[in-house]
């Protein structure tokens, strides 16, 4: 049995327990850890309300469907935290749903449940979203910082089509489409994630662009949270992510959306300010092992969750 009584330190870490351990010592709670099931559902939610964020269950649905993790909860069966792992490829997996109730955040369950999902995926490469209070944890964890996401939300209101670039044309995506999909998909992520983009696709419409009758990025967008949220979004240039992006944003014209680009871009960060998605918050992404993401080519201009990338 592993005592936690703090988030500070090395130490701390590495004393986290192994796998076959089912319950740790938090201050004077004694809690147990099982794995996620859909059964968990409604405590998932308790915690996601208690750290304000706006995930219905319909998106907790998903993750639960996508991804396998661990619930921690007290002798009475109080909800302390969360942490899941969103398989794609034999060697990389994308961390999620770290979540720790605001009474504990100080006391070791976050680093706790960390370890348990980390260990799990002995030699592979990961790759998280980190929030303010999560940072110094997983970069003790060994995670190396790579840029910032940026969260732009808001009620939208109708803007002008940006002018198509030239030799590249824009349409809706059709089923015929999810082979070119994926494989851009693939390269944009870094890995292959079948399993999420198949979910993604049947929860989402869609447009993709094509240039020469090859189609050379697409954008997606589904219900979530508070709204819709428009993402993944894989395209080579701001101008193409906005051809991507208006279309999808006007049709939820005077309602709220949300799209988190890791892409530091003023022209995307004005064109989605200007339809009335300011930036809310930022998150950073990190990661451990290689460094997935390319650095040509098309890339991801915007996340389907932070839980999944």
């Amino acid at each position: 049995m592993v005592k936690q009584v703090g988030e500070s330190g090395n130490d701390a870490l590495s004393e986290a327990g192994t796998p076959t351990e089912d319950s740790f010592r938090v201050d004077k709670f004694m809690a147990t850890a099982h794995r996620i099931s859909p059964a968990d559902r409604t405590l998932l939610h308790e915690l996601t309300v208690g750290v304000f964020w706006p995930h219905r269950w319909r998106d907790l649905d998903a993750f639960i469907s996508l991804g396998e993790g661990y619930l921690a909860v007290d002798e009475i069966g109080r909800a302390m935290g969360s942490a899941m792992c969103f398989r794609a490829e034999p060697d990389f997996a994308m961390l999620g749903m770290m979540v720790t109730a605001p009474r504990l955040q100080t006391m070791g369950t976050g680093r706790w449940l960390l370890r348990r999902v980390m260990d799990e995926l002995p030699n592979m490469d990961m790759r998280l979203s980190a929030t303010r209070q999560g940072y110094r944890l997983y970069k003790e964890a060994g995670f190396v910082p790579l840029t910032t996401i940026w969260q732009h939300q808001g009620t939208t209101r109708r803007v002008q089509l940006p002018d198509a670039v030239p030799g590249v044309t824009a349409r809706v995506m059709q089923p015929e489409d999810t082979a070119a999909v994926t494989a851009l998909d693939t390269y944009a992520y870094g890995a292959a994630r079948d399993r999420t983009l198949t979910e993604m696709l049947r929860l989402s419409d869609g447009m993709v662009v094509e240039r020469d009758g090859t189609i050379c990025g697409f954008a997606l967008r589904r219900r979530f949270g508070r709204g819709w949220v428009v993402g993944p979004v894989v395209a080579e240039t701001d101008d193409i992510a906005m051809m991507l992006t208006a279309p999808l944003i006007n049709l939820s014209e005077g309602e709220f959306v949300r799209l988190d680009t890791p892409v530091k871009s003023e022209k995307f960060n004005v064109f989605l300010s200007a339809i009335g998605m300011g930036v809310y918050d930022t998150v950073t992404e990190m990661y451990l092992g290689h460094q997935r993401r390319p650095l040509d080519g098309p890339h991801i201009f915007g996340l389907a969750a932070h839980s999944l990338g």
